[in-house]
């Protein structure tokens, strides 16, 4: 029986989002990779699949369970409906699968479905880089970020930036440049071990609860920024931001990194008010009394998802302030920074 496993790690702190979509023209993002990691495994098997929650499996010989939503159902490559779960769907509709193949999917991941952290985009680059391997593929990890990317967009006519399914792919700290949608040229941030690990400890993401709808989101925006949204001032603003970033973690400056952060926020909320929702403010409003360096709306923003924490570098302040956090029922997710992307085995 062949197994192939791969995991993707999720994606944090994205200053100058919003510049890395078709109606920004181009952009300039920088992003943090960190674990829980989406986790898929692939396991061919004989026999018969077992039937689905509707009690069939006629001619259906991929079974894909999404534990994180308690679901498991059948499908036939041949015949896709977009039914259930069409992101799995598409991902499973644009690589050939043997028709001699029966397959079980395994997809897991601890982060929240909805939490603005580019879950959805690693799940398409985990899947799509174990069904690769599983076809004798050898897709490099830029051209299944940019499959990835297209699942959403071209298979099921979402609004999405490009940088998610990058971050997925390369993991690690990246600035990312955009000369026009949907290329991107992507550059490792390379910095020392003191660097990593202070920054590593400094950071915190935190769940607002509820999941929210980035494609959704990004309509409400389009539709504010009209026709001129290239020559737009406030994306202007975040592509510098980006570069600002990227100049601040290379340096080691946490307190302009934190800055940049809350600047970025406030671009958002230029962008369109409801991008910072209560529960945010009301999570900036706790940290600035434990001495938060800044607090980044992550991804699109809006009434839900999570925010990336900056905290000052005292671990105790840091541990008080999530467990305040905490009591006000949020939710806080561990995190790790990913030093690697797509890994597939």
């Amino acid at each position: 029986m062949n197994v192939v496993n791969a995991v993707a790690p999720i994606r944090v702190c994205d200053i100058g989002g919003w510049t890395d979509t078709w109606f920004a023209g181009f952009g300039a993002v920088f992003h943090i990779a960190v674990y829980p990691y989406v986790e898929v495994q692939i396991r061919e098997i004989s026999g018969e699949l077992s039937a689905d929650s509707s009690g069939d499996a006629t001619d259906k010989r991929v079974e894909i369970v999404a534990e994180s939503f308690g679901d498991r159902f059948t499908i036939n490559p041949e015949k896709i409906t977009y039914d259930h779960h069409p992101l799995l769907q598409a991902a499973i509709d644009v690589m050939e699968i043997p028709e001699s193949a029966r397959l079980k999917i395994n997809i897991y991941s601890e982060a929240p479905p909805g939490a603005s952290t580019g879950t959805s985009a690693a799940v398409s680059v985990a899947l799509l880089g174990a069904l690769d391997r599983l076809t004798g593929g050898s897709k490099t990890k830029h051209e299944l970020a940019s499959l990835a990317h297209s699942l959403e967009t071209e298979k099921l006519g979402l609004q999405s930036g490009i940088q998610d399914q990058i971050c997925s792919a390369y993991g690690g700290i990246n600035f990312l440049e955009m000369p026009s949608f949907p290329k991107a040229n992507v550059t490792p941030v390379q910095v020392s071990d003191p660097i990593w690990w202070e920054l590593e400890q400094r950071l915190a993401v935190v769940y607002l609860g509820t999941p929210h709808s980035s494609s959704d989101l990004h309509q409400m925006v389009i539709a504010d920024l009209g026709e001129n949204a290239v020559e737009d001032p406030r994306l202007e603003e975040m592509r510098k931001l980006a570069r600002l970033a990227r100049e601040a973690v290379l340096g080691g400056d946490f307190v302009s990194l934190g800055e940049i952060m809350a600047r970025n926020t406030e671009q958002q909320r230029l962008l369109h008010p409801d991008l910072v929702c209560e529960k945010a403010a009301e999570i900036m409003e706790v940290s600035s009394d434990f001495g938060v360096l800044g607090v980044k709306v992550n991804g699109a923003g809006g009434d839900g998802g999570s925010l990336t924490l900056l905290c000052d570098g005292d671990r105790a302040k840091k541990r008080n302030l999530l467990t305040a956090l905490e009591q006000r029922d949020f939710k806080v997710l561990p995190i790790l920074l990913a030093r690697r992307g797509l890994r597939v085995w």
